[in-house]
């Protein structure tokens, strides 16, 4: 972060890329430790989900195969039905697991980046012991932050829901039905991009600064007009990145068994440490991000206040007052 904050206005979407590569090359010790104690885990999990996942499908659609082959009312019969149950239970209890860890290591590696970051561009003493402490407190605001974006995703996706269903009666799957139902797609994923950039920006808002929640939101709404193309370019890049190595992890690694054991091993490796770099660098960029809105906005934050901020965090938790961190305008 050497730039002063008045020129970052001014970078764009490979500038965003290699101020994020410099930050993380330039403070690379501390970011390991971080992947290594919070994202690391992260990426082992969502890969291993897919694997276990995918074991549970297996199974499940071998038994239920073998059931349509079996007689009603034998006792063989019965005994596959409890199976399948059974594992219907056992892999919805599994999916609940999985989304509580994803959902706990992505707010801790979010709050533990974005605090780096900050300590970096206020020039604080930054240690990986002090990080690691402040983080289950910054984590407090940012389940909070969450929580709303869910439910506005969730009302988001009803909404979507009704709109298809009164395309299916009003219309139907006729040659006008089906442009309709491509525009209406084509609304639906913009809408759904731009609410996850909102979602990702919020939780940088509410570590820096004294909003969060739905307080965060609005003001990352605000934040992000005038760089909206540049965010959604940098969004779209990162989530097409973890698609490719998402669909390389099931194509070579959790289906891939004429590959061999070794190959698959290796494959898998390279997976998940591709995984882990992509996490790293898109919470670094998500953090950029909002020091590029900031200064395209002329809000100037004061690096002491900031730093007194962030000092909070240390402490007892205590609610900031709008004076605890104060935004100046500047003029260019």
């Amino acid at each position: 972060m050497d730039r002063e904050q008045e020129e970052m206005q001014f970078i764009g979407f490979f500038g965003i890329y290699k101020e994020s590569y410099k930050v993380i090359f330039a403070w690379r010790k501390i970011f390991s430790k971080i992947a290594l104690s919070l994202i690391l885990p992260l990426s082992f999990i969502y890969l291993v989900h897919m694997e276990v996942s995918s074991l549970f499908f297996r199974k499940i659609i071998h038994n239920e195969i073998e059931l349509d082959h079996t007689r009603s009312g034998t006792p063989k019969y019965e005994k596959l039905s409890d199976l399948i149950s059974d594992e219907w239970a056992y892999f919805w209890l599994f999916k609940a697991a999985y989304f509580t860890l994803v959902f706990i290591f992505s707010l801790l590696s979010t709050a533990a980046v974005v605090y780096t970051i900050a300590c970096i561009y206020t020039a604080r003493e930054l240690t990986f012991k002090k990080v690691m402490s402040v983080v289950p407190k910054v984590w407090k605001r940012l389940m909070v932050t969450f929580l709303c974006i869910f439910v506005a995703m969730f009302f988001y996706h009803v909404l979507a829901i009704v709109l298809i269903f009164i395309w299916a009666i009003s219309i139907g799957p006729s040659n006008l039905g089906v442009l309709v139902f491509f525009i209406l797609m084509i609304l639906y994923l913009a809408g759904l991009l731009y609410l996850t950039i909102i979602w990702h920006l919020a939780s940088i808002v509410s570590v820096l600064e004294e909003a969060y929640g739905y307080q965060a939101m609005v003001k990352s709404k605000n934040l992000i007009k005038g760089k909206l193309w540049v965010a959604i370019a940098i969004f779209l890049t990162l989530n097409i990145t973890l698609l490719v190595i998402q669909f390389g992890f099931q194509r070579l690694v959790v289906h891939g068994s004429t590959l061999g054991m070794a190959n698959r091993v290796v494959f898998a490796i390279i997976c998940f440490l591709l995984l882990s770099k992509m996490f790293l660098f898109g919470l670094v960029i998500q953090t950029v991000i909002y020091f590029v809105c900031k200064s395209y906005h002329h809000e100037n934050i004061d690096k002491s206040a900031l730093s007194d901020h962030l000092e909070v965090y240390l402490g007892e938790y205590v609610p900031l007052k709008g004076k605890d961190v104060q935004l100046e305008q500047y003029h260019v």
